[in-house]
């Protein structure tokens, strides 16, 4: 159950929110919980979940060790943070900063030879979900975004399925849907590495995911999990979303 707090929470809010949210989930152990805070607010929350099961990633990272990168950080630097987790590929990271599906590839890989577990996202642009070509898409951003990981490397990552036209617009996938395309993934999956190893895969789901549609999408067997965003910003509901693990 992992929360993308996007740009939001200062290192002083990220502790207050960790003040509130601890004891709301501790003694919680049959799920894992991640937390992509911003950069700067990694260290707060490092320090804020010292002692739990909670752990912390960061939102973006690049794929070069060091260098001349300005405003750009590496996997090291987040895994000498404190963070645990990377999230890579988000389809903000995609439509904003026009990262491609090659990018994809090469920062997944540079942030698990940084000792970070990815979470790799794909997914469709609202005209492409109308133009009915999800899967295609997805084929594609499979292909060359993840196919090109080791057999070694494919074992280590998680993947999130975000339809773009469901990312804070209120629009969330129904329970249906997100499990067929879930389905598709773990049939790419296993063309590429076989049976055995997308048998272990997981696959988030993410867009618009609230408390009250939380039971809904976790009664799905392919649905292992979700990536949140405007709903994880508040301890007491991002806690609900987790219980429903």
């Amino acid at each position: 159950m992992a929360a993308n707090w996007k740009m939001y929470k200062t290192p002083k809010q990220t502790a207050a929110f960790f003040e509130h949210f601890n004891p709301l989930v501790e003694g919680i152990h049959d799920c894992e919980v991640v937390v992509f805070p911003v950069s700067v607010s990694i260290p707060a929350a490092v320090a804020a979940t010292q002692g739990t099961a909670i752990r912390i990633g960061g939102q973006n990272l690049f794929w070069g060790r060091e260098g001349a990168y300005t405003g750009e950080i590496s996997g090291q630097m987040l895994h000498e943070a404190g963070a645990a987790w990377a999230l890579v590929g988000h389809s903000e990271r995609r439509q904003y900063f026009h990262e491609t599906d090659p990018d994809v590839l090469k920062k997944t890989q540079a942030a698990l030879e940084a000792g970070l577990t990815p979470m790799v996202c794909v997914g469709e642009r609202p005209e492409e979900h109308k133009a009915g070509k999800t899967d295609e898409v997805l084929v594609r951003q499979f292909a060359v975004g993840i196919a090109g990981l080791t057999e070694e490397q494919f074992a280590q990552i998680v993947i999130a399925y975000e339809p773009i036209w469901a990312i804070g617009t209120g629009n969330t996938a129904t329970p249906e849907i997100a499990a067929n395309a879930h389905k598709l993934i773990r049939a790419e999956a296993e063309k590429r590495f076989g049976k055995e190893a997308t048998d272990r895969l997981r696959i988030l789901y993410g867009g618009s995911v609230k408390p009250d549609n939380i039971a809904g999408l976790m009664r799905e067997p392919e649905i292992d999990g979700v990536l949140v965003g405007g709903a994880s910003l508040d301890p007491q509901s991002f806690s609900k979303i987790v219980k429903a693990a």
